[in-house]
């Protein structure tokens, strides 16, 4: 399960994957699937003000694209890619900015993570066919958007 959330930890999408798919190859699918309506007349949002995610999503590739686009992020570079850049040299690059402060508030998508698990057939995973385990991870991330 790919999913990006809001601020709040509701959902915004959701994209169901093979177990063995890694989260970067994910990325671009997953921005390319958002779309926030607006309020007024329009069409909708998609692109997001800014982005923190975690180490799975650090690559070359994800930083291009969302430069490309001009989206702010926070992605934190493993040490084996600190360490390729070094070895490098001056080839290597700069280091990726970093903000902590901003990358403490990642939680807040865990916790939509665990908001959507609670429900038992997710956690578990008892459903059959994944036409049925997204319906319910939808329907999951529906109620997220409900007082």
């Amino acid at each position: 399960m790919h999913a990006l959330t809001d601020g709040r930890g509701r959902t915004l999408v959701v994209l169901l994957t093979a177990g063995n798919v890694n989260d970067t190859t994910m990325f671009a699918p997953l921005l390319a699937a958002l779309r926030v309506a607006r309020a007024g007349p329009g069409r909708p949002r998609t692109c997001p003000d800014y982005v923190v995610a975690d180490k799975g999503y650090s690559s070359r590739a994800n930083r291009a694209l969302l430069r490309r686009r001009g989206i702010a992020h926070t992605i934190p570079e493993p040490r084996d890619q600190q360490a390729n850049r070094r070895r490098k040299g001056s080839a290597g690059g700069r280091p990726v900015g970093f903000d902590p402060d901003r990358y403490m508030r990642r939680n807040v998508v865990e916790r939509g993570f665990c908001r959507v698990k609670q429900w038992r057939g997710l956690a578990t995973r008892y459903d059959k066919h994944a036409r049925n385990y997204v319906g319910a991870l939808n329907l999951a991330a529906l109620l997220t958007w409900l007082p």
